[in-house]
């Protein structure tokens, strides 16, 4: 029987399965944070069950922490007391832990892949949404709720119906300009922001092969705001080349097994989804959303839809736009680089290349925040750092930040921000703000003149800040 990807991963994970029912299903990492994992401790000890392999388990604190003074006591009383839960739990289970202050610590869908926690053919869990990252490296990887997380803590296991499988297929040769972020915010717009409900969404064709490690997690980490269980995409060379050398990544003889195996793990030729689309990649350019959802989203040349119906008009009305209106020469006071769809070392590369030379636009704050300490290090020993400083930019520690209003790093209200985390929703980046998702490379666009440009006329300049690619 040809198998997906999809299939040969879940197949080899499942435990015990009931005919035309739920799967148990063994879970090979459990990563956890500050903010979906104390009421799972909790009912662990209101129940007496112990934590059933804590060697599985691998914890940090990001979506609460501060990103100024982080070695300082957390002001904000419910982040603090979040933390240090957190800390005080992992301490009594036994947890590993990359807390604040530790050289590893960062957004957990950032960290995992840099120190080789997250590998191919591994089923990967979180109590966040955007667990999808990791699906890049060939993983089936998705969120979880607070009830799942107890589960796995109890069990390393998890019962559940098995999900459809989805092919998007995308071939030939992205413009310049069109970075990975402009892929995904494209097809969530054709297809939908239900689209992929009940699927597990496989990334094929030339586009996602020709991506670097970083804009495969880029592409997956959003596969949940078309309403995705996860996204994957099959390992391959590029794969091997990232995982290899890293902190926890096998090595020696011992990788050299696990590649053969990873080789074994892409799509049988021949073998059937429940759904298909394609793309031509010539159709895409950088994009930006217009509305209250990833799914509101066009291309930076064309005009807001004529459409008509109530959530769309609601959509309009808080973002303050108009059908038919382009979002060009729209000033912008606030522009936030990080999160973990795209704060990692080549978002930042690219930013930096753009920005050579050049000065932030005096009404724009901008935020440049790393996904983790390690990308920070890597952005000062890159000398990015200055680049950014002197062109007025302002870096912060690692951290969620700006994603989400959660932390200290909120928009005022009423203001924009074009931002390149991954959801625009009502208040999402503080109570009031409206967010406007897009690049790093139209982000940084965006804070250097002040307002939404069209980036595609600036052939010079997209020739040195490169696609990720």
């Amino acid at each position: 029987m040809k198998k997906t990807l999809f299939d040969k991963v879940w197949d080899a994970h499942v435990v015990e399965s009931v005919e035309n029912g739920p799967e148990i299903l063994y879970i090979d990492k459990h990563l956890i944070h500050e903010v979906t994992s104390p009421q799972a401790f909790a009912e662990l000890e209101q129940r007496n069950i112990p934590l059933f392999r804590k060697e599985q388990v691998v914890a940090t604190a990001d979506h609460n922490v501060p990103t100024q003074d982080q070695h300082l006591p957390i002001k904000d009383a419910l982040s603090r007391k979040q933390v240090d839960m957190l800390t005080e739990n992992c301490k009594k289970h036994g947890v590993t832990l990359y807390g604040l202050g530790h050289p590893y610590q960062g957004i957990v869908h950032v960290m995992a892949p840099e120190l080789g926690i997250t590998q191919p053919g591994m089923t990967m869990v979180c109590g966040d949404s955007h667990t999808s990252t990791h699906g890049a490296f060939g993983t089936i990887a998705f969120g979880i709720g607070t009830s799942q997380v107890a589960q796995v803590f109890a069990s390393q296991c998890l019962l559940l119906s098995r999900p459809k499988t989805m092919r998007i297929t995308v071939n030939g040769k992205l413009k310049e300009g069109v970075l990975p972020k402009d892929v995904i915010l494209y097809i969530i717009a054709q297809l939908g922001t239900n689209s992929g409900t009940g699927y597990f969404v496989e990334y094929a064709g030339e586009v996602f092969e020709n991506m670097s490690m970083e804009g495969r997690m880029t592409v997956c980490n959003m596969s949940i705001e078309m309403g995705a269980r996860g996204g994957m995409i099959a390992p391959d060379e590029t794969t091997f080349e990232y995982v290899k050398n890293r902190e926890f990544a096998p090595k020696g003889e011992e990788f050299d097994k696990k590649v053969a195996y990873w080789k074994s793990l892409k799509t049988d030729e021949g073998a059937t989804f429940d759904m298909e689309y394609s793309f031509n990649a010539e159709c895409i350019a950088p994009m930006v959303t217009y509305g209250t959802n990833p799914g509101m989203g066009i291309r930076i040349h064309d005009s807001i839809p004529e459409t008509d119906n109530p959530s769309f008009e609601k959509a309009l009305a808080y973002m303050g736009f108009k059908k038919g209106e382009q979002l060009l020469g729209k000033t912008i006071n606030y522009v936030f680089i990080g999160s973990c769809t795209n704060s990692r070392i080549e978002d930042f590369r690219v930013a930096a290349a753009y920005i050579i030379g050049k000065q932030k636009a005096s009404n724009v704050n901008a935020l440049i925040v790393p996904g983790s300490q390690q990308v920070a290090k890597q952005i000062v020993a890159e000398g990015l750092d200055k680049v950014f400083e002197e062109a007025g930019f302002e870096i912060r520690q690692s951290g969620c930040s700006a994603c989400l209003g959660m932390n200290e790093d909120k928009i005022p209200a009423g203001e924009y921000c074009v931002s390149t985390s991954n959801r625009n929703f009502e208040g999402r980046q503080g109570p009031g703000s409206r967010t406007i998702l897009a690049s790093p490379l139209m982000a940084v666009a965006t804070a250097v003149h002040g307002k939404i440009v069209d980036i595609t006329k600036e052939t010079e300049l997209l020739k040195e800040a490169a696609p990720i690619m």
